[in-house]
């Protein structure tokens, strides 16, 4: 164990320094002075415009996206400096030199708009060099909001597109000029100003915007205490409440760090004081919170941008995820409670937690916005005018009752919160733009996707597992976002291909996406979750991808059998799937944990881990098996006990 991991252990981080230390977008500058108010100037203009769009119509795709982009650029270059040992309080003149630039290399097309429209594909010498500018600063405005990995994506997809000629074999293409690159990527909807900045500047923005405002509202708070009032007192009490909350503020959050420090600096202390294992407290935060990208209504941005490419509504994404995410929380459920029955570990005090009634009167109000957002969605509104709806609704809400009551200054942090969230997505967006653009100009995705056939031998299981691995991959440096872009835009149609439903297809690659948060080595929200808790970072990492079996294994069994996303199948047959695939999650779950009613053996967790899969598997014969082997391991444990009750400890 290094020395930083001890010290880490013997002392918890705030919720600041993990979001500073775990998630690069959180390490803002926060001047003072003029700036600090330029900044928030130009916070306040970016959601206006926002709001002024989606009340009153969008612009034309070029214009929206590139005015989106212009506040993107100049705030992210305001915001964050171009090295760490730079100020957090100065503003360096070569950031506000670039944030100048970048209103230039935008403003450029907003100018010239009409020109460029009716000389479309004969650019001038000019043009060419207002893109390259452009091109050059998402790049940089990528490094330093996203990181490096995201940037070496891009920057491979780039230099594949000059080194076509020279590719070997089936990556082999014919090549493609300089100045004709700069012009797909930067004066056309094909690049930078693609799909994903399109969602992002119209359905992304507004949702944040309402998470913002709902954060701004104690709706967190409120979540928090919810979970304590509903299960702060059963066996296991603290984790539960970890679950419950880190779920609901996955309506909220579309972060898994954001929302570990958000929850984790209230329920990681309690499991530890419960008595739960440092790296266990900080797993179940962690796998949690990754996730509330999964849970309906709101799920992360990526879902957005799954609407668009499969070309679904909005609701059909979210309906899709409905058992998935069920079947996700449900084993980490399972998890923290066996975990909590194998060492004894006792709910808090019914005396200590908030009660029910009284808190669902006091603050019960503040959920009616996602009550409406979900009613909205299904009813046909597009996720655009449901989000400004919900916004309106969340401030309207927030003033029935003066403890919840957002004044003018709330109101117009909200603003400022909203506008300098969305950079990451944003940036993240533009660079995923720049893979597309490269994508369908050389023709490479379908390569991709049937070179990767080809590996697998045209075999399914095989094509999902190198499926996995790149989405696993990717998402270990790359944002959620860009990581499906990546990958819907590379794997997924291999999938396709071999006839899984379209919506399936995507939503495996969106899964494994997110579920890299808590998987090793490079696992973001674990290893937030142990700097909170105090814990080995490690350890914390391999917990919580044991926690989030379901996300590793679900996505295999909706591929092959996609009634889990209520895709072709009947309400019997959609009911029948569910509660098999919930006692194949308890099954699972007993695997993981490795005990009952008293700790399992080698063979009993194989047992139950084999009964569990084929009773998430639907089918009747699958069924039948898996309930058959669950009854017998239940059986054979019960008069078996395994061995003695393990010590509580690391």
């Amino acid at each position: 164990m290094t020395e930083e991991e001890k010290k880490t252990q013997t002392a918890g981080m705030s919720a600041e320094e993990v979001m500073q230390k775990f998630d690069k977008e959180s390490d803002k500058r926060d001047p003072v002075g003029i700036w600090h108010y330029i900044i928030c100037a130009i916070c306040i203009l970016f959601s206006c415009f926002q709001l002024y769009t989606a009340i009153f119509g969008v612009l034309d795709a070029h214009l929206q996206r590139t005015i989106h982009l212009c506040f993107g650029l100049v705030l992210i270059y305001l915001l964050y400096p171009a090295r760490k040992s730079w100020s957090r309080k100065k503003m360096n003149p070569l950031d506000a030199i670039l944030a100048v630039l970048s209103v230039v290399a935008t403003m450029y097309l907003v100018i010239n708009y009409k020109e460029l429209v009716t000389r479309a594909g004969m650019n001038t010498p000019t043009d060419i060099v207002i893109g390259v500018i452009g091109v050059l600063l998402v790049f940089e405005a990528t490094r330093r909001t996203v990181g490096w990995p995201m940037l070496t994506v891009a920057l491979v997809f780039l230099a594949y597109a000059f080194l076509g000629p020279y590719m070997p074999g089936i990556l082999a293409h014919r090549g493609v000029s300089f100045d004709e690159l700069v012009s797909h990527l930067y004066f056309t909807t094909e690049g930078i100003f693609g799909v994903p900045m399109g969602v992002s500047s119209t359905f992304i923005f507004l949702f944040i915007l309402f998470g913002a405002y709902l954060d701004a509202t104690g709706l967190g708070k409120f979540f928090i205490d919810f979970a304590n009032a509903l299960a702060g007192w059963a066996v296991g009490g603290p984790a539960k409440v970890a679950v419950l909350s880190s779920g609901l503020m996955g309506t909220v959050s579309g972060s898994s760090v954001a929302n570990v420090a958000g929850t984790g600096s209230f329920t990681i202390p309690m499991m530890k004081k419960l008595g739960y294992r440092p790296s266990f407290a900080g797993a179940v935060e962690a796998a949690a919170s990754t996730g509330g990208q999964l849970m309906p209504p709101v799920m992360g941005a990526a879902a957005f941008l799954m609407a668009e490419f499969v070309g679904v509504p909005y609701i059909d994404v979210v309906k899709a995820a409905v058992i998935p995410a069920l079947l996700y929380y449900t084993g980490i459920w399972l998890s923290v409670h066996y975990e909590a029955k194998k060492y004894g570990l006792k709910g808090t005090p019914r005396e200590e937690l908030p009660k029910f009634g009284p808190l669902l009167k006091e603050k019960g109000h503040l959920a009616f916005p996602l009550i409406v957002i979900v009613y909205l969605l299904v009813t046909g509104y597009t996720p655009m005018r449901a989000a400004l709806y919900a916004i309106g609704l969340t401030i309207v809400c927030a003033c029935l009752r003066k403890n919840t009551r957002i004044t003018f200054k709330q109101f117009v942090d909200g603003l400022i919160v909203g506008a300098q969230s969305v950079l990451g997505v944003l940036i993240a967006c533009a660079s995923a733009g720049i893979i597309i653009g490269v994508v369908t100009k050389t023709g490479v995705g379908l390569k991709l996707a049937t070179a990767l056939l080809d590996l697998a031998g045209g075999q399914m299981l095989p094509a999902m597992f190198f499926t996995m691995i790149t989405s696993l991959i990717l998402g270990m440096g790359v944002p959620t976002t860009a990581n499906y872009v990546i990958t819907s835009t590379i794997a997924a149609p291999a999938l396709v291909q071999m006839k899984v439903p379209v919506l399936a297809a995507h939503m495996f690659a969106f899964y494994f996406g997110i579920v890299a948060d808590v998987t090793p080595p490079v696992a973001l929200a674990a290893y937030a979750g142990a700097g909170i808790a105090g814990a080995n970072p490690m350890k914390t990492g391999v917990t919580a991808a044991k926690l989030a079996i379901a996300a590793f294994v679900v996505p295999y069994i909706f591929v092959l059998a996609p009634q889990l996303l209520m895709i072709n199948a009947t309400a019997p047959t959609i009911l029948m799937a569910m509660v098999t695939a919930i006692i194949g999650m308890w099954g699972l779950s007993l695997a993981m944990i490795g005990f009952c009613q008293h700790p399992l053996n080698a063979i009993q967790r194989i047992a139950f881990f084999i009964g569990g899969l084929c009773l998430i598997i639907p089918g009747s014969m699958t069924d039948l098996i898996g309930i058959v082997i669950l009854l017998l391991g239940y059986q054979w444990q019960r008069r078996n006990s395994g061995g003695p009750l393990p010590n509580v400890g690391e």
